[in-house]
């Protein structure tokens, strides 16, 4: 590959910009972290429903409450529509990212994940566009896709400063694993070294379940966390809630 100039963080290669790594790493660090201005602590993606239940009370059932929503759940979805928007984006395939992001709303199966994947969107184009921003932000902020969901703001963004797609996922997945043992710790309650423990388990389950979603066609995804989805419905009526999700 021939390499061009050297700009700032990023490298031109041709007419594309593939940030370096530790470039990436900063950025995903940044756009991930808890103190990012989304509101991603504000929800919890069923688990407080999950919680009032009695379906999750202890380290081991909110452990698998989170495995769950890896395997087949909306940290699953969440990741093969990001792996999708992703290729989308880098190819500047503006119909497919209008069509995968058209999905992607449809998809929320409640209105509180839809209002959770929604306003993160929007304010993750938002804040990006202003603090790091690139043409395609600058387009998408735009409206030329309408409303916008998480998965496909996050994507856009990373594709946008040509961050590698395996390194996109792993940190979102990560991200949203440790958003959920945070709210678990506020509602189990769980200890922080608990948390932790959760965190640590699944690391390898992170790192496969990246690898299924860069391979998994987006017309194949298909979710199955029940439990989960019931929660977020029953916690839209709930008279007492912590969360909005």
């Amino acid at each position: 590959m021939t390499m061009g100039t050297i700009t700032g963080m990023g490298i031109i290669t041709g007419t594309t910009m593939t940030t370096e790594a530790g470039g990436a790493l900063y950025r995903l660090m940044t756009w991930l972290s808890p103190s990012y201005p989304v509101g991603a602590f504000a929800y919890s993606q069923g688990l407080e429903g999950a919680v009032t239940l009695g379906h999750v009370h202890d380290r081991h059932s909110a452990g698998e409450f989170i495995s769950e929503s890896l395997d087949c759940g909306a940290l699953w979805s969440d990741a093969v529509i990001l792996a999708a928007s992703h290729k989308a984006a880098a190819a500047q395939d503006w119909p497919a990212l209008k069509e995968i992001n058209g999905f992607a709303r449809a998809f929320l199966l409640t209105a509180e994940l839809k209002l959770e994947s929604l306003s993160l969107g929007r304010a993750f184009l938002d804040t990006t566009a202003e603090a790091w921003p690139t043409s395609m932000l600058h387009r998408l902020r735009q409206g030329v896709l309408g409303e916008i969901a998480y998965p496909v703001a996050v994507a856009s963004a990373a594709a946008g400063h040509g961050i590698a797609l395996t390194q996109t996922l792993e940190a979102c997945l990560h991200a949203g694993v440790a958003n959920l043992v945070s709210a678990a710790i506020r509602l189990v309650p769980l200890g922080q070294s608990e948390g932790q423990s959760i965190i640590a388990g699944l690391e390898g389950k992170i790192r496969a379940v990246a690898e299924r979603a860069m391979t998994t066609e987006i017309e194949d995804l298909a979710t199955a966390s029940f439990a989960a989805e019931i929660s977020s419905m029953l916690h839209e009526t709930q008279t007492t809630r912590l969360f909005r999700s």
